[in-house]
């Protein structure tokens, strides 16, 4: 089954730029629905026999061996706050690539790829229980669909830290970026507060938006005030609920008070796709997720003079 399952990722290529998102669906061992992008999965596997050691993290179930290379498996249904899938025989693995890393995530099912509107997706109210852990709810065919934050889990693993090397904070002093506005645009709360940390690192002031549609709407309002609250330079997630960082760098380049701004696309979904994507949305440069010193050099290379 998962062969020809991921055999029709090509087919919603064409979406992409279009404020449309391919998600592969799978669910936990109930009925609920969850979504990962499709673009972030290499395969999907029936489950391996997996080696664990005791100081593994809780929610990883153990690792194997992928092609050669020794992956951690992460227990998505203990990550989610279902009965741990460690012990079922019958379980199935995604392998994901994420920010440059490869690792697979447990699940009870996989069902079906899809095809999402991002406008039709929202963030989730607390109320529903899903905490950070998702960063996106929509309805498909009129069940409830939930769209993982893994950078969120991931996080939880394995924190990244935001150091700035010596060299890179010395050259964003030379170039005076003291009191300089970008605005980040991300629905992910970890990717957020790492590049809030990054930016104050550079002595950069943040306007923070949590999806394309809140920043495309704050960025005409700072566009009519007073240019000293302007922002100059905007760095954007690429799956985003609501509208995308494809068709919010779209939706800049069509606005002619905005369309001056410097666009930094910069996610954890990598590859020569996103790369065809970004010149066709003309934005000025795409970088994987996280990589401190070499976001620092781009922002400072494309901050106005």
């Amino acid at each position: 089954m998962a062969r020809p399952l991921l055999d029709t990722v090509e087919t919603f290529t064409r979406l992409a730029g279009h404020n449309r998102v391919a998600m592969l669906i799978f669910r936990l061992g109930d009925q609920q629905g969850f979504g990962i992008n499709v673009f972030k999965v290499r395969e999907v596997l029936r489950r391996p026999r997996l080696e664990r050691m005791p100081s593994m993290h809780t929610l990883v179930a153990g690792s194997f061996d992928y092609r050669g290379t020794t992956i951690p498996v992460i227990d998505m249904a203990a990550a989610m706050g279902y009965p741990p899938l460690a012990g079922d025989p019958q379980a199935h693995i995604i392998v994901t690539e994420f920010s440059r890393s490869v690792q697979a995530f447990l699940v009870s099912t996989v069902d079906r790829i899809v095809h999402v509107d991002g406008a039709n997706m929202a963030a989730p109210p607390s109320a529903l229980g899903y905490g950070s852990r998702v960063n996106a709810v929509t309805r498909l065919e009129g069940d409830l669909l939930a769209i993982v934050d893994v950078e969120q889990i991931l996080a939880c693993i394995d924190p990244q830290t935001v150091a700035l090397s010596d060299r890179v904070q010395v050259a964003a002093q030379v170039r005076h970026t003291r009191n300089r506005r970008v605005m980040v645009v991300d629905d992910s709360l970890v990717a957020r507060k790492q590049l809030v940390d990054l930016f104050k690192q550079m002595d950069l002031e943040c306007v923070v938006a949590h999806d394309g549609q809140e920043g495309l709407e704050r960025l005409r309002e700072l566009a009519e005030g007073p240019a000293s609250e302007g922002v100059d330079l905007v760095i954007s997630d690429i799956e985003m609920p609501r509208m995308d960082g494809y068709a919010l760098t779209r939706a800049i380049r069509e606005d002619a008070s905005l369309r001056h701004l410097k666009v930094l696309l910069h996610s954890s979904l990598s590859g020569v796709f996103n790369e065809a994507m970004v010149a066709k949305v003309s934005a000025d440069r795409f970088i994987a997720k996280f990589q401190p010193d070499v976001l620092a050099n781009a922002v400072l290379e494309l901050l106005p003079a």
